[in-house]
């Protein structure tokens, strides 16, 4: 195929069907390492060792990120040679943003089968969440095989015996029961998530959290002007680019993605800016009216919040950073418009 031809997505199947070397990226969040590791663990023994995973937790093995390795590109390496990305959901990995992130990036951008297993918590709250465009299963024992097999399949060949799968997978289910049955034992090291509160509570906490790794940022800051190549490893991207991925059309079928990216952009510069995207992106994927309603309004007041405060221009160290607050708030407001207008709202 011509490398300026666009692979069809039954083409682009058909290729990691036929790969004898597929990739299973296991996305989850870090303190779900272990119902990863068991995980991994299952589709060694059902494939005898030929099928691979990755998981960035592995601390172990050769599954996982080296000490010293650029971690971020590790990841990306290996989320774009993936044949599948399977998710595993708990109740601690649901809410959190990096899996959603690793999910859209595996969908939007790379097309590769995303898959899901509700591990503890009820299907019905996968499909209900931004999740509920790919595909899913339950933990329960013959949704774990058709998973398996699935998975088995993308190797030319192999047959796994089903006795053998059934009874790997079950040696699977006892192993993740006993975990999570173990994270919900009182005195259980279990993060909980913040009460909600409201929009002003929310971005004070965010500045005094910036305002500690003030210092920090500073340094890193003057690294990456030290030389043209620590600043390729430490690269911010500069506002401008956010307004070029409005007018990516791949990226714009009435689904948020782009807010998705958008958010994992900003969080580090803009933390208060990134909760309100994550806000966003919920409220258009699975949320009501009334939500989208009043995240448009949080918009709007964080748009007017540089004219009103002298305490932003305390943040300001460099003409990005400026641009970003100016215009950051902008920017998420037209996502969000042009979301809603291309559903027809």
């Amino acid at each position: 195929m011509p490398d300026n031809e666009k692979a069809t997505p039954q083409a682009l199947e058909q290729e990691l069907l036929q790969s004898s070397s597929p990739l299973i990226f296991i996305s989850h969040d870090s303190r779900d390492a272990e119902l990863a590791e068991a995980f991994s663990k299952l589709l060694r023994s059902v494939s005898a060792g030929l099928l691979k995973s990755f998981r960035s937790s592995d601390k172990k093995g050769t599954e996982g990120i080296e000490y010293g390795d650029d971690w971020y590109k590790r990841l990306m390496l290996n989320l774009d040679s993936a044949s599948d990305v399977v998710c595993l959901f708990t109740e601690r990995s649901l809410e959190r943003p990096w899996i959603l992130y690793e999910a859209g990036v595996a969908k939007g951008k790379l097309n590769t089968p995303v898959l899901g297993i509700a591990l503890g918590v009820p299907l019905s709250k996968v499909g209900n969440g931004p999740f509920y465009q790919f595909q899913n299963c339950d933990d329960n024992e013959e949704s774990l095989i058709g998973l398996v097999k699935q998975l088995t399949r993308r190797i030319p060949s192999l047959e796994p015996d089903n006795d053998v799968v059934r009874l790997q997978v079950q040696g699977f289910k006892s192993t993740a029961e006993g975990i999570l049955s173990s994270l919900a034992e009182p005195g259980s090291e279990t993060e909980q998530e913040p009460p909600s509160v409201d929009a002003t509570a929310k971005l004070l906490e965010e500045f005094k959290v910036m305002f500690r790794e003030m210092p920090l940022r500073i340094e890193n800051m003057l690294d990456d002007n030290r030389g043209v190549d620590r600043r390729r490893t430490k690269r911010r991207f500069h506002p401008r680019l956010f307004k070029k991925m409005m007018h990516c059309d791949e990226m714009g079928r009435g689904e948020p993605l782009e807010i998705l990216v958008f958010a994992s952009l900003v969080h580090d510069d803009a933390p208060w800016l990134y909760e309100i995207a994550m806000e966003a992106f919920r409220a258009l994927t699975s949320g009501t009216q009334r939500a989208v309603k009043h995240v448009m309004q949080s918009i709007n007041e964080l748009r007017d919040l540089p004219m009103r405060s002298h305490m932003f221009q305390e943040l300001v160290d460099c003409e990005e950073m400026h641009m970003l607050i100016m215009e950051g708030p902008k920017m998420l407001d037209r996502m969000v418009t042009r979301c809603l207008e291309r559903r027809g709202l």
